[in-house]
C-alpha cells in the first residue's frame, strides 16, 4: 500500500490521538494538526471557554468548520476531537479525504487518561465513567463506520501505536 496523503485520527478523548499524531507526523515527514488547537488559535480562547459561552452546539459548529478546512490540506496527520464524528458532514469529509484511523480505547483507560491534563467540558457535570461509557456507546459505531484501520491503544506506548499504524499503511 502507498502511504496515504493524509491520515486522520479519530476516537474518544484519552485515546492518544494528539500524542500518536505527533509521532506519526514526525516519522512520516508530514505536518501535524490538531482540530482542537486550530479552534483555539482561530478564536483566541480555550475550548472550555467556548463551551461556557456558546455551549456544545456552538463548539461543534466551529469544530466542523475547522475539520472541513484541515481535511482539505495535503500531507497532514490530523487529530480530531472525540465528538467530531457526530457531525455527518465531518464524517463524510474525513472518510473521503484521507486514511482514517480509529484509536480505540476502553472506558477504563479513558478514565485513567482523562484524569490528568486538559480540561474536558463534557466531563465536568456528572460521573466521569458514566459519561465516558455513554459517549463510547453512542460514538463507537460512527468511528467504525469511517475507519480504514482500528488500533487498540489500551496499555500501549505511543511509539508502539504509531509503529503499528505505519506498518499497516506501508
Amino acid at each position: 500500500m502507498n502511504q496515504p496523503k493524509n491520515i486522520f485520527l479519530i476516537g474518544p478523548m484519552g485515546a492518544g490521538k494528539s500524542a500518536v499524531g505527533r509521532q506519526l507526523a514526525r516519522a512520516l515527514h508530514l505536518s501535524f494538526m490538531d482540530s482542537d488547537d486550530e479552534i483555539e488559535a482561530r478564536t483566541g480562547v480555550d475550548i472550555p471557554f467556548i463551551f461556557e459561552k456558546e455551549g456544545e452546539e456552538g463548539f461543534r459548529k466551529r469544530e466542523a468548520a475547522a475539520i472541513d478546512d484541515l481535511s482539505k490540506m495535503d500531507g497532514v496527520v490530523l487529530a480530531t476531537g472525540g465528538g467530531a464524528i457526530g457531525d455527518p458532514e465531518s464524517r463524510s469529509r474525513l472518510g473521503g479525504r484521507g486514511f482514517v484511523v480509529y484509536l480505540y480505547t476502553s472506558v477504563d483507560q479513558q478514565v485513567a487518561r482523562t484524569n490528568r491534563g486538559r480540561e474536558r467540558p463534557l466531563l465536568e457535570n456528572g460521573d466521569r465513567r458514566e459519561i465516558l461509557e455513554a459517549l463510547l456507546k453512542e460514538r463507537d459505531p460512527m468511528y467504525r463506520e469511517i475507519a480504514d484501520l482500528v488500533v487498540d491503544t489500551d496499555g500501549r506506548k505511543v511509539h508502539s501505536v504509531a509503529k503499528e499504524i505505519i506498518d499497516q499503511i506501508s
